[in-house]
């Protein structure tokens, strides 16, 4: 939803609402897929180093 003319915190915050409340229900994540799965994965590290 694009509410970047509606200057009304308010009036913007309503809009944001309903149109969520509209919107058809997300869907549950798969069991098979890791919650972290799109973070970057960390190799292994050498001693002494940092981790990112």
């Amino acid at each position: 939803m694009n509410t970047k003319n509606i200057t009304d915190t308010e009036e913007r915050k309503k809009l944001k609402r309903a149109a969520r409340k509209k919107a058809p229900a997300k869907k549950k994540r798969a069991a098979d897929v890791a919650r972290g799965s799109m973070k970057t994965k960390v190799k292994k590290v050498v001693k002494g180093q940092r981790k990112r």
